[in-house]
């Protein structure tokens, strides 16, 4: 069966953006809820580096003239929301386990983001026909935040379940 490559672009894109404005807003939700000091200055960091990833995102949507699509972005908005009732361990508080959860979730988002910019350069093509998006450089932006973000994971990994990490490798 042949198809429009195109057709499929555009819902990839769209798809992701919604997966973005969720990442997003759990970066929000977890920056403020950082300690004081820098675990909650590189929370802030890499919130804000979300948040531009998505307006390079929409601007890329925007040069190949793909419209929004505002039911995906709304119900990317209701799953992040319905994702902070779910049972945590303690009734009125947050957990350290749902501390971790987040900073998992969010690297996890990290991750996804950086796979997005490949895709979007190496298997779309699309270095070719936006040169003015510096593919490599998103790609780069993800690693760092990830790397920025990995010892405050652990550290909350640690509170979690109680165990230092050990690295393996």
């Amino acid at each position: 069966m042949v198809t429009d490559p195109w057709r499929f672009a555009a819902i990839y894109l769209n798809d992701q953006l919604a997966m973005g404005v969720a990442w997003r807003e759990l970066a929000r939700r977890t920056a403020g809820h950082g300690r004081a000091g820098p675990e909650r200055e590189i929370l802030r960091r890499v919130a804000d580096g979300i948040a531009e990833d998505l307006e390079t995102h929409k601007k890329i949507m925007a040069l190949l003239g793909i419209p929004t699509s505002r039911i995906k972005l709304g119900l990317a908005a209701v799953a992040e929301r319905l994702g902070r009732v779910k049972p945590n361990g303690r009734l009125l508080s947050l957990s350290p386990l749902s501390r971790f959860e987040e900073l998992e979730f969010l690297a996890m988002g990290i991750d996804g983001r950086k796979q997005l910019w490949a895709t979007l350069r190496d298997l779309i093509g699309l270095a070719d026909r936006l040169p003015e998006i510096d593919f490599a450089e998103l790609i780069h932006r993800a690693e760092r935040q990830r790397a920025d973000m990995e010892p405050v994971r652990l550290a909350a990994g640690t509170a979690a379940f109680g165990v230092t990490a050990v690295p393996h490798g």
